[in-house]
């Protein structure tokens, strides 16, 4: 357990953005979520699950999205600065300085652009992830390097602490991670990132996966967990879904 003392207390959706794919195909929404836990003392950790896109696509998009290649997939819509990590701490009367961990589920663009800005917390990612010499990002552009900083590497299923277990997801890229959540109140909610990307996938074969059948695999261990917990699932671009979940400020 990486910190034994301490127990989800409550957790927060924030809102890095809108993406359109295609464009004209799918608009999604793209999530992170703050995690609050705390020990016997009221001590409290915040820990932020995934970073969102770089903040540069607020400051100067076109030539940050000529960098990165991301026309041939699509456009970030109405991005600003409220949709940067930092942005969306700041609805919690937080900094990037109060966050003592960051958990990644994957190395993607949209999941790993604020993360230079977090080298001071201690980074959880699968070993399978950390590996690849830079993160994966989006297709050939790999701008990012990993920062200089703590990581501790998961390499299956761990709890992270009392209400958060980790649990290794390949498919949608090698050492992807998804997290488990048991809240105070006694829901389950399973934060499956990109492991499933949108209701629809497992039905497609999952085929913007890197390894379809690694994915389809962890899709089905996922749903084993939902069928012992009865978790709520929280999909990595459901664009059904994303509408009806209550964001930052307000707790999940």
């Amino acid at each position: 357990m990486i910190l034994p003392e301490h127990r989800l207390v409550r957790f927060f959706v924030l809102d890095f953005g809108l993406f359109d794919v295609g464009p004209g195909n799918r608009l999604i929404g793209i999530p992170g979520f703050l995690l609050e836990t705390e020990d016997a003392t009221g001590a409290r950790a915040r820990v932020l699950f995934d970073t969102g896109f770089p903040p540069d696509y607020a400051s100067a998009p076109e030539a940050t999205a000529a960098r990165d290649g991301l026309a041939s997939f699509g456009a970030l819509v109405g991005f600003s600065t409220r949709q940067t990590a930092a942005g969306q701490l700041a609805l919690l009367g937080l900094t990037p300085g109060d966050i003592s961990h960051v958990i990644l589920s994957h190395g993607h663009i949209d999941h790993v652009g604020s993360l230079p800005f977090f080298a001071h917390a201690e980074i959880i990612v699968t070993a399978v992830e950390r590996a690849d010499p830079a993160p994966c990002y989006f297709g050939a552009a790999r701008p990012i390097d990993w920062p200089e900083s703590h990581y501790h590497q998961i390499t299956a299923e761990t709890p992270f602490c009392h209400g958060v277990t980790l649990i290794p997801t390949p498919g949608h890229t090698a050492g992807h991670l998804s997290a488990m959540l048991a809240l105070p109140d006694g829901r389950q909610v399973l934060l499956a990132a990109d492991a499933i990307n949108r209701i629809s996938e497992p039905d497609e074969g999952f085929a913007d996966a890197r390894d379809p059948v690694a994915a389809m695999a962890s899709y089905h261990r996922l749903m084993a967990h939902v069928a012992a917990t009865g978790a709520e699932v929280i999909y990595g671009h459901e664009p059904s879904q994303w509408a009806g979940l209550p964001k930052a400020p307000k707790p999940y």
